[in-house]
This record gives C-alpha cells, sequence and structure tokens, in this order.
C-alpha cells in the first residue's frame, strides 16, 4: 500500500463530517460565504461554525479573505475536483476500461 499525499488525507477526513460536508455544498453554489452567512445557514453556535470552518481551511479546502472583521470563505474547487479525480481513479473500470461512476460526483476534467 502507498503512503497518501497528507494534504488529500486530510482533505477527506475534513469532508467526512456531515457539517463540513453541507458547508462544501453551499459554498460550490456561490464565490465566497461570509461567516455571518454560515452561521445564518447552520443550525450552530457561533463557535461549532468557527471550528468546522477552520478544519476546512486547515485541510486546505477553503481559503479565508478578511475585510475589517468580517471573515469570508471560499472553496477551492481545484482541489476539490482532484479529490473526485481520484476517487474515480480508483472505481473499479467498466467492461470498457472506463471508471465506473461514483454516485452523486463527476470526474474531473
Amino acid at each position: 500500500m502507498t503512503d497518501l499525499d497528507p494534504q488529500v488525507t486530510e482533505a477527506f477526513k475534513a469532508l467526512s463530517d456531515p457539517v463540513r460536508w453541507s458547508i462544501v455544498r453551499e459554498l460550490a453554489k456561490r464565490d465566497e460565504l461570509g461567516f455571518k452567512t454560515l452561521e445564518e445557514l447552520l443550525p450552530l453556535s457561533k463557535s461549532a461554525v468557527s471550528y468546522h470552518a477552520r478544519i476546512l481551511t486547515q485541510a486546505g479546502l477553503l481559503t479565508v479573505r478578511k475585510q475589517g472583521r468580517n471573515y469570508f470563505y471560499a472553496l477551492r474547487k481545484e482541489l476539490v475536483r482532484e479529490l473526485v479525480g481520484q476517487l474515480h481513479a480508483l472505481a473499479p473500470a467498466d467492461r470498457r476500461g472506463r471508471p465506473a461512476p461514483l454516485k452523486g460526483l463527476r470526474p474531473a476534467r
């Protein structure tokens, strides 16, 4: 078994949490979201939202921009595409040698 890139491992670990997955899904729809908007979207305390955003940022999935006293988060979509591509590479091939589709995911382009 080969070692995985630590960033890939951390990204998949971060995505395994349902709250963090919902943050990623929301950010995938937009260019960026302010912290206040995340607070309104999630039924969590301010500290819990902050914790989950920090985990995603440390895993390299989000970038953070500070403007005044406000924080804005953006999804690193190129990294997500790379992760999806790696998942597709692991999927068993169909009869034509193409990776079988993974439920709910599209291959990286």
